[in-house]
């Protein structure tokens, strides 16, 4: 059974309900028939992000993040093999007329 979708403006309503200590979870539970992790999930996405909570920018910032990590993990590897490229040659001795 797929889950119901909110709006924003309701996800805002619930939270604000709760902060202003109209209602606690549990009325609101009841009430729309949510689930308390629902409740706490929404107040901690206005916790962190504020205005800009429950918009399409969530999206586009989390896979910012993750194309920055696999290009992080990406130079790690490069530097890696370098060194480990730079060490095996300077084992084998140089010959005449070069370097």
């Amino acid at each position: 059974m797929p889950g119901r979708n909110h709006s924003r403006d309701f996800k805002l309503q619930v939270v604000g309900q709760i902060n202003a200590g109209l209602h606690t979870t549990a009325q609101l539970c009841r009430e729309h028939l949510l689930a308390p992790s629902l409740i706490h999930r929404l107040r901690k996405e206005v916790e962190d992000r504020g205005e800009a909570a429950f918009t399409d920018g969530a999206k586009t910032d989390r896979s910012a993040e993750l194309r920055i990590a696999e290009l992080e993990r990406y130079c790690g590897q490069l530097a890696l093999e370098n060194s480990i490229l730079k060490k095996s040659l300077a084992t084998y001795p140089l010959k005449k007329g070069t370097r």
